[in-house]
C-alpha cells in the first residue's frame, strides 16, 4: 500500500478514535508535538510523564514498564483526569508473541449497589447529575493499581517499586502548575471547597493555585511509597482500602457545606475483591490494516470497528464533504448500536461478533443516503450476524469523561496504548483523607434511567465505557497506536487523538496535537 494510502487510513482512524522541582526547582522539559528517532518512543499530555517513560526505556525497561511509570506521574500532575483512584484500559502489542492483548482495569460497582441507586424515590426520576457525581454513590472500586500489576506480571521487566519512583519524586518535591491545572481547579473550586480533604490537597488558602505556583502532594507521595513497598495488596487491603471504603460511605463534607452529598455503599471487602482482567481484543480489517481495540465493558473497540466496517464499503477518496457525510453517518449508526448492546459481558451477552461482522456493516451502510438522517439513529439487529465464523483474532485469554492517554513503543517493537481516567474532570471531587488521591465518579456511566437496560447498575458490575485505545498493524507489524480523551464522544467525530505514534524500527515522525509531549528514546 502506498504511503498516501497509509496516511489516508491514519486520517480516518484518528477521526474515528478520537520537571521534578526539588529544593532548587527544576523546570519541566518543554512540550514537543513531534519527535523523530529510534530505539523507542513515548507520547503523553505532560512532559514530566513522557520523560519518565523515556528514562525507563533508556535504562532497559520495555514499553509496559515505561507506560506504568508515565501513568504514575500523570496521576500526580494530571490528577483531575487520572490516578490511582480510577481505572482504564490498556492495549498491548507483544512483539515476541506477535499478538495483541488487552487489560481491563475498569472500576467496579460495590456488591450492594441496586439498579435504582441514582433514582429519587420521591419523584421516580434520577437525581440531578451533579448530585449523582458528587457523592459516594458514584465511586467505583478503583482498578488502576491492579491493572498496572497485571500488565507488569505478564509483560514487564521492572518492578512496580522502581517504576513509581518518578511519581513519588514529583509528588514529594512538587511541580509547576500550568494554566490547565489552574483552570480545572478553578472550575471545580465550588466542589473542592466542600470537602475537608480536597480543600486541603488542591486549594491554596481556599483558592485555586495560579499558573507558575509550585504544587506538592506529600500525602500522595506517601501513598505511592506504600504501594511501592507492598504492591497492589497495600492498596486493596489494609489501611488504604479501609480509608477508601470509609470515604465512600462517609464523605468528608465540610460542616454547613449546603451540598447534598449522598453516602455510597462500598465496603472494605468490595475493595479487596477487585481484580483486573485480561480480555480478548476486538479486531477488524480496514483496507489492508488490522485494527485492534478494547472489547466490553468498553464500547470503544466495537464502535470504532463498526464505523470502520461501514466506511470500508465507500470510496472516500473523492469529494471531501461527501466523505465527511458518510463518516458522520457511519458514526451515528455505530453509536446507536453501542448504546443498546454494550455492557459488562459478565452480566450481558454482548453480540460482539454480529456488531463487528461485514454483513451487519453492509446492512447499516445501506441506510446511509445522500443527506443526513434526522436526530439519533435507531439501533440495528446484530443477532442474525452473530452465528457465523468469528473474525480471526490474536488470542488474549480472559481470566475470569475526563481522561488521559499515553502511547509507548520500545526498541523490541512492543507497543502500549493506554487510556485511563477518573471520569469527570476532578472525578467525584472527593480526596481520600490522608492519602492525597481523588476518587472517581465512574458509576454515573451506568444507564440510570432504566432498570432493565443492559448497562443498568448492578452490584459487582463494571459500567460501560467509551475508552478506545487502538493499535493498528500493517503486514503483521505495528503501524499506528493512538487513543483519545472525550467521555462518551471518544469514538465520535468531535474527539481528537491524545497521542499517536508509529513504529519505531526507524526514524518515523509523530503527529499528535500540540498539547502533547512526545519524545524518542534516542534523538
Amino acid at each position: 500500500m502506498s504511503r498516501i494510502a497509509g496516511l489516508a487510513v491514519l486520517a480516518v482512524l484518528m477521526a474515528v478514535v478520537a520537571a521534578f522541582p526539588a529544593s532548587a526547582q527544576v523546570p519541566a522539559p518543554p512540550k514537543t508535538p513531534t519527535a523523530v528517532g529510534s530505539g523507542g518512543s513515548a507520547a503523553s499530555v505532560d512532559p514530566l510523564a513522557t520523560q519518565a517513560a523515556i528514562d525507563v526505556l533508556r535504562s532497559g525497561g520495555n514499553a509496559v514498564d515505561a507506560a506504568v511509570a508515565a501513568a504514575g506521574v500523570l496521576g500526580v500532575v494530571e490528577p483531575y483526569s487520572s490516578g490511582i483512584g480510577g481505572g482504564g484500559f490498556m492495549v498491548i502489542y507483544d512483539a515476541r508473541r506477535r499478538r495483541v492483548d488487552t487489560i481491563d482495569s475498569r472500576e467496579m460497582a460495590p456488591r450492594a449497589m441496586p439498579a435504582d441507586a441514582f433514582i429519587d424515590k420521591s419523584t421516580g426520576r434520577p437525581f440531578p447529575f451533579t448530585e449523582q457525581r458528587v457523592s459516594g454513590l458514584s465511586v467505583g472500586v478503583p482498578g488502576t493499581v491492579a491493572g498496572w500489576q497485571r500488565a507488569l506480571k505478564r509483560y514487564g521487566s521492572l518492578k512496580l517499586r522502581r517504576l513509581l519512583r518518578p511519581a513519588i519524586r514529583v509528588a514529594d518535591r512538587g511541580f509547576v502548575v500550568d494554566e490547565t491545572f489552574e483552570r480545572q481547579t478553578r472550575d471545580n473550586q465550588a466542589i473542592f471547597e466542600d470537602f475537608t480533604s480536597t480543600r486541603a490537597t488542591y486549594l491554596k488558602d481556599g483558592s485555586a493555585p495560579s499558573a507558575g505556583d509550585r504544587h506538592r502532594n506529600p500525602d500522595m507521595a506517601d501513598t505511592l511509597r506504600a504501594i511501592a513497598r507492598g504492591g497492589p495488596r497495600a492498596f486493596y487491603r489494609g489501611a488504604i482500602a479501609r480509608a477508601i471504603a470509609e470515604t465512600v460511605r462517609h464523605p468528608p463534607v465540610v460542616p454547613n457545606a449546603g451540598r447534598n452529598v449522598r453516602p455510597g455503599l462500598m465496603t472494605e471487602s468490595d475493595v479487596a475483591a477487585y481484580a483486573a482482567k485480561r480480555r480478548r481484543p476486538t479486531r477488524v480489517g480496514y483496507r489492508g490494516y488490522e485494527v485492534f481495540g478494547m472489547g466490553p465493558p468498553s464500547s470503544g473497540g466495537s464502535t470504532v470497528g463498526e464505523a470502520l466496517n461501514i466506511l470500508e464499503g465507500f470510496d472516500l477518496g473523492g469529494d471531501r464533504s461527501e466523505a465527511m457525510h458518510r463518516y458522520l453517518e457511519a458514526s451515528r449508526y455505530a453509536y446507536a448500536d453501542r448504546n443498546k448492546f454494550l455492557a459488562d459481558p459478565r452480566f450481558f451477552k454482548v453480540p460482539l461478533r454480529g456488531l463487528l461482522s461485514d454483513g451487519f456493516a453492509a446492512e447499516r451502510r445501506s441506510l446511509i443516503g445522500p443527506s443526513a438522517g434526522p436526530g439519533g439513529a435507531p439501533a440495528g439487529d446484530p443477532y442474525p450476524f452473530s452465528r457465523g465464523p468469528r473474525s480471526p483474532t490474536r488470542p488474549g485469554e480472559e481470566q475470569g469523561r475526563s481522561t488521559t492517554h499515553l502511547t509507548v513503543a520500545d526498541r523490541l517493537g512492543n507497543v502500549v496504548a493506554y487510556t485511563f481516567t477518573i471520569e469527570q474532570t476532578g472525578g467525584s471531587g472527593i480526596v481520600v483523607p490522608g492519602y492525597g488521591f481523588l476518587l472517581n465518579n465512574e458509576l454515573t456511566d451506568f444507564d440510570y434511567t432504566s432498570l432493565t437496560a443492559p448497562n443498568r447498575a448492578e452490584g459487582g458490575k463494571r459500567p460501560r465505557s467509551s475508552i478506545a485505545p487502538t493499535i493498528v498493524l500493517r503486514d503483521g507489524k505495528p503501524f499506528l497506536a493512538l487513543g483519545s480523551p472525550g467521555g462518551a464522544s471518544i469514538a465520535c467525530p468531535r474527539s481528537r487523538p491524545a497521542a499517536a505514534s508509529r513504529r519505531t524500527t526507524g526514524p518515523v515522525p509523530f503527529g499528535p496535537p500540540l498539547t502533547n509531549s512526545v519524545a524518542s528514546a534516542s534523538p
